[in-house]
């Protein structure tokens, strides 16, 4: 039996390619493996979200319309998805919500009547693991091109690709540990950099 009962997913650079600040469901596009890894899942009856900062909301760049138009493509592509949770705030705004604040993952664990503990965060950046440990979930970080070397090596479980992560969650709960102390908050500072916008 699985030891989690719903996985909260990233959005950019997860489950789809990353678009920076993207509000044209005509440019999503599926990371390899993404609908495979999500059908797995909800063939084994366990629930799946999404939670996704898209402060280009409250930079102006996107509107919220926008964002719900582009995350209705990528239901139709990859979920569909049990619940959406969306930060539309800034890097500045001193919100509860946007990752790597525990705030959206706790909101979507609630929506869906389970325990944090009980679910998983997968994402590509060190602010998707952090959300998760500081929301008493586990955190399953899926590397890719934007991801830090010091992010990788923080990370209490790393999976080469999506159907991986989601094969070993099935088989057995994430690897023991997690980022803790200096290494998780610079971790979190590094993944709201100038570099990271979302």
């Amino acid at each position: 039996m699985s030891p989690v009962k719903a996985v909260l997913f990233d959005r950019d650079g997860t489950l789809v390619h990353d678009v920076p600040y993207n509000g044209d469901p005509d440019r999503v596009r599926p990371v390899d493996g993404a609908r495979e890894a999500v059908a797995l899942l909800r063939a084994h009856g366990i629930r799946v979200g999404v939670v996704t900062n898209q402060s280009g909301i409250a930079r102006g760049l996107i509107t919220g319309t926008d964002v719900r138009r582009v995350n209705r493509r990528v239901d139709e592509l990859v979920g569909p998805f049990d619940v959406w949770a969306i930060c539309p705030h800034g890097p500045d705004d001193g919100c509860r919500c946007r990752k790597p604040r525990p705030g959206l993952v706790r909101w979507a664990a609630a929506r869906l009547c389970t325990a944090p503990a009980d679910c998983a965060v997968v994402g590509d950046i060190g602010a998707d693991v952090e959300a998760a440990h500081r929301a008493g979930a586990h955190g399953v970080l899926v590397p890719n091109e934007r991801t830090r070397p010091e992010e990788t090596a923080a990370a209490p479980h790393v999976a080469p690709d999506l159907p991986t992560a989601v094969r070993e969650l099935l088989d057995g709960p994430p690897e023991a540990g997690a980022s803790t102390g200096a290494g998780a908050a610079a971790v979190a500072r590094d993944a709201q950099s100038p570099g990271r916008p979302l």
